[in-house]
């Protein structure tokens, strides 16, 4: 059987929460389906590390895929033209965009969240538009959807009308680098990043969803009824920091006590989760929330957010906030910081929790969505 998928997110150290989940489930899936032959379609020159075993088939489709205008060509041109040459039994996508028009092929697309039909001001105009105008149908088009939660299944159902029935969840899991870390090697890192001191972490893409301009004014208010030297390093890429952000950044009274680390390789990034007091992870939307599962692994105490899935990820293993509630992220960071028996509950509650979630079964699960379509 030939499947082709839809790779374009996977590029070389720039793996983002989608590229992760392309990562980790393809691999599994196709070294354990040698007996199909699988074309990876991507938009650019693709890395080797991405041809996961010899049933995989690279293949370049046209134009690179940076722009909506530029979605439009790749997804409506220059797949289906692949695709004719490859006449594939079945098309996978794992990012949610899918060609509108497949000829006598049968078709899985997976929909990590819809948070831009939710907060429409976090997304560029001329995005927004594209989105508004092709999810709906990238929604109805394929012959079954798989999707990362609960929540964002029912939020497909609830958005687009397409029937639970026809509406996988595969869940998300976590990459083998978070392991718990000795005493010794936790003071190593504090050493090296947190100048010597205990920390909070904070772990996504700076972006107005992340709600960063919240926890920073969390963590002032905690550092103003505390007397504490903790710190918040703050990891990840800084490409919408202008704006709210940065503003309430430099507003800070304890502007000093925070660390900006920017984008971290998974060995670092693995070591600071392990040796934080606790994730701060209070976002306003996620289809899934990862770091939740990440720390869990790293064996770390969780704060977030009580809105969309992540009560769903955390079960009774974080402290739950309203993200909006400056002071609830605040008092859960003055818990956590101050209570070592919470602590060692909420990782204890995560030890188990994690079981729930890992790369073998989402790839699993989305192998078992793909039967059903053929």
């Amino acid at each position: 059987m030939k499947i082709a998928v839809n790779t374009r997110l996977l590029l070389k150290d720039k793996l983002e929460g989608i590229g992760w989940f392309t990562h980790e489930s393809l691999r599994r899936i196709v070294q354990q389906h040698p007996e199909h032959q699988f074309y990876f379609l991507f938009d650019r020159p693709y890395d080797e590390q991405f041809v996961y075993a010899s049933n995989v088939t690279p293949v370049v489709a046209h134009p690179p895929a940076r722009h909506p205008y530029l979605w439009y060509l790749f997804f409506e041109c220059g797949i289906p033209a692949r695709l004719r040459s490859i006449r594939p039994d079945l098309f996978l996508s794992t990012d949610g965009w899918m060609p509108l028009h497949l000829r006598n092929t049968k078709s899985v697309n997976v929909i990590h969240d819809l948070n831009f039909a939710h907060h429409r001001d976090f997304i560029k105009p001329v995005v927004l538009r594209y989105y508004d105008r092709f999810f709906p149908r990238f929604a109805q088009v394929a012959d079954r959807l798989a999707t990362v939660s609960e929540y964002t299944r029912n939020d497909i159902h609830d958005t687009y009308g397409v029937p639970l029935d026809r509406i996988d969840v595969v869940y998300n899991g976590c990459n083998d680098h978070f392991r718990p870390f000795t005493a010794e090697e936790q003071q190593a890192v504090r050493d090296r990043y947190a100048r010597g001191c205990r920390y909070f972490l904070f772990v996504g893409l700076i972006h107005k969803r992340k709600n960063l301009a919240n926890i920073f004014r969390a963590f002032d208010d905690f550092k103003s009824r505390e007397n504490s030297d903790a710190k918040l390093l703050v990891v990840g890429d800084k490409k919408w920091w202008q704006g709210e952000i940065e503003d309430t950044y430099e507003a800070m009274r304890f502007r000093d006590e925070v660390v900006m680390l920017g984008r971290q390789p998974m060995e670092v990034l693995s070591a600071l989760y392990a040796s934080a007091c606790a994730l701060v992870y209070a976002s306003l939307f996620e289809g899934f929330g990862i770091p939740i599962v990440e720390a869990f692994n790293a064996e770390t105490a969780v704060i977030t957010s009580d809105v969309t899935s992540m009560p769903e990820v955390a079960g009774d293993a974080a402290l739950l906030v309203d993200p909006a509630a400056v002071a609830q992220i605040s008092d859960a960071m003055s818990a956590l910081w101050k209570d070592d028996a919470l602590r060692a509950d909420l990782i204890a509650k995560g030890r188990a929790r994690r079981e729930l979630f890992s790369w073998q079964q989402t790839a699993d699960r989305l192998w078992s969505c793909i039967e059903k379509v053929l």
